[in-house]
């Protein structure tokens, strides 16, 4: 049993159609389609609103879809960290170099070019994508937003909220043209980055973010006091098919993670198990 059949079947019951359905979840007709053919994975339940609003459409239980689409991307995760990974669109690299500060723009896209999507690159990226990822988060309830991102980025209202479903869920591999014509060119003025400390600035589109300025520091710590273990490190090791291989050491590991604001779920530790056992990420010494 998946979302897709799930909502099928339920629609089918009560005898409604697709069309009542995106209006009911505010999203296009054409993204019920696509999700329930299966050539759109269902979003994260913990990064949208919609799943809410189809099972009250739908009189389905409160957190049924989300419970579902949450042990769907979770089988579907397992199977695509086998694939290889593929870097950035052409396209993207091109507006995130458009957005680079001027006087330093010819210095970072020589090393992006001499490194095709290494450190610089990918660390560029991915401030950039959490930076607009969690805007877009903050304001997922605030209408007027997404009337103004859309204008801005010529989409309607409805093309926006089904895309910033799959933005929402990225990642630096994956990260799109469509992503960064919707979000990271309206929403991003400029970035820059110290190539000695790798303090990095981003500023903001002041119409969309009041707090359009963030600063990154990257800074060496000494080693800190003991830490309770995080809730989603327990549920982690708690579920097998997640932690069934870990051992002493990975554990270890993962204990001595630290996180500020956000918390962490098991999904995320996994994830960085097997980062931290991937060779691709580490030189020999």
């Amino acid at each position: 049993m998946d979302v897709p059949l799930v909502i099928r079947r339920r629609l089918e019951e009560l005898g409604v159609e697709q069309r009542g359905l995106a209006t009911a979840a505010q999203v296009t007709e054409s993204y019920i389609s696509q999700l329930l053919t299966r050539k759109k994975a269902p979003p994260a339940p913990h990064r949208t609103d919609v799943y809410d609003k189809m099972e009250k459409f739908l009189k389905l239980p409160s957190g049924q879809l989300a419970k579902l689409a949450d042990r769907q991307r979770k089988e579907e995760l397992k199977r695509r960290l086998g694939d290889p990974l593929t870097p950035l669109f052409k396209e993207v690299r091109e507006l995130i170099l458009r957005k680079c500060n001027p006087d330093n723009v010819k210095e970072i896209q020589a090393v992006f070019e001499k490194q095709p999507f290494g450190e610089l690159e990918r660390l560029v990226t991915q401030k950039l994508l959490d930076v607009v990822q969690t805007v877009a988060k903050e304001e997922l309830d605030s209408e007027d937003w997404f009337q103004t991102v859309a204008r801005l980025s010529d989409r309607s209202y409805e093309q926006l909220r089904v895309i910033v479903l799959d933005f929402l869920d990225t990642d630096i591999f994956n990260l799109s043209v469509e992503h960064c014509v919707s979000f990271l060119d309206p929403l991003i003025e400029s970035w820059d980055i110290d190539l000695a400390t790798f303090a990095m600035e981003i500023v903001l589109n002041r119409r969309l973010v009041p707090a359009h300025l963030k600063r990154f520091e990257f800074v060496e710590r000494g080693p800190e006091g003991p830490f309770d273990d995080e809730q989603g490190l327990k549920e982690f090791l708690q579920d097998a098919s997640l932690s069934g291989d870990a051992t002493e050491e990975d554990i270890e590991f993962l204990k001595g993670l630290r996180f500020k604001g956000k918390r962490p779920t098991p999904l995320y530790y996994y994830r960085a198990l097997q980062n931290l056992r991937d060779p691709l990420h580490f030189r020999a010494p």
